[in-house]
């Protein structure tokens, strides 16, 4: 059983801590192809954890290229039970500035040509994401941004663009009609993905920007991002540790844990009931 129950998807930034100790990189395959870059494992307040770089280093994979099954896969293979994704965002909010955090509680997927699940050929699960978030991680999530003196939004909705392009004026507007709270390019198929393989997700997003919406703000741009990313790295990583340090408290079974039905042309399988068969049939040949 590996003992690595927690990992942050977001930049190659965030594992850049001094107190991160038995740092070392691994490559691994799946049979969704490789994750994004190699995963980076170390210990932090006495506990294992693993880092991936969702774009890859150097930020080489835009958001339709990003190999999301290869990266949750591969997550679920280390045993991880808990993941954290950080991930820039546009506010869709007059409330929610830029420099703020927004832990999201809902989601909107209005992306268009991405591979959303991993059960295909015969073997289907159909997952409820009412919930897309785990409210639990997510609790804690919270208590760990607010502890690090950051200013967090304790739910929004979430809609994922496909991207690479940031938004049209129309559709920001159309958008902000929807009543959606913030928009980003990688939420979905992520958390989707999560809530099949059975691991509890909460997402830390960091508001760089208006979007293009807003009458007295300049449209968004890729420095803007870039320079209120860098700004809230910091944040991200005493976030990140007080998360871990305070583990003991928060961490447990949790409803994103044994939450998918199986049904295929052979077998009929309740996952709330055997939920380490559900990926039994994903993980030959691993």
């Amino acid at each position: 059983m590996s003992d690595i129950e927690l990992a942050v998807i977001g930049g190659s930034g965030l594992y850049d801590m001094p107190d991160l100790t038995n740092v070392e990189e691994i490559e691994m395959t799946t049979p969704f192809g490789k994750p994004s870059d190699r995963l980076t494992l170390g210990t932090l307040h006495g506990r294992r954890l693993a880092f991936l770089p969702r774009h890859g280093r150097g930020h080489v994979l835009n958001p339709s290229e990003v190999p999301y099954r290869a990266n949750i896969f591969a997550l679920k293979t280390l045993g991880v039970r808990y993941i954290i994704a950080v991930s820039a965002c546009g506010s869709l909010r007059e409330d929610y500035a830029p420099g703020h955090v927004v832990v999201p509680d809902q989601l909107y997927d209005n992306t268009r040509k991405r591979d959303s699940s991993f059960f295909e050929g015969g073997l289907v699960a159909h997952v409820s994401p009412a919930q897309p978030f785990s409210p639990e991680l997510s609790t804690a999530l919270i208590q760990a941004v607010r502890a690090s003196s950051g200013t967090v939004h304790t739910e929004g909705a979430f809609i994922t663009i496909e991207g690479p392009r940031f938004s049209t004026r129309a559709e920001s507007n159309t958008f902000r009609q929807w009543g959606m709270s913030i928009i980003g390019m990688t939420t979905s198929p992520e958390a989707f993905l999560a809530a099949e393989a059975e691991i509890a997700y909460a997402c830390m997003a960091h508001i760089t920007d208006y979007d293009v919406w807003h009458e007295s703000e300049a449209p968004v741009t890729v420095e803007q991002v870039i320079r209120v990313l860098h700004h809230n790295t910091d944040l991200a990583q005493q976030a990140i540790r007080h998360l871990v340090a305070h583990m003991a408290e928060w961490a447990g079974e949790f409803a994103a844990h044994s939450r998918c039905n199986m049904r295929s042309s052979q077998t009929s399988i309740t996952c709330q009931t055997a939920p380490n068969r559900c990926w039994r049939p994903l993980s030959t040949g691993i």
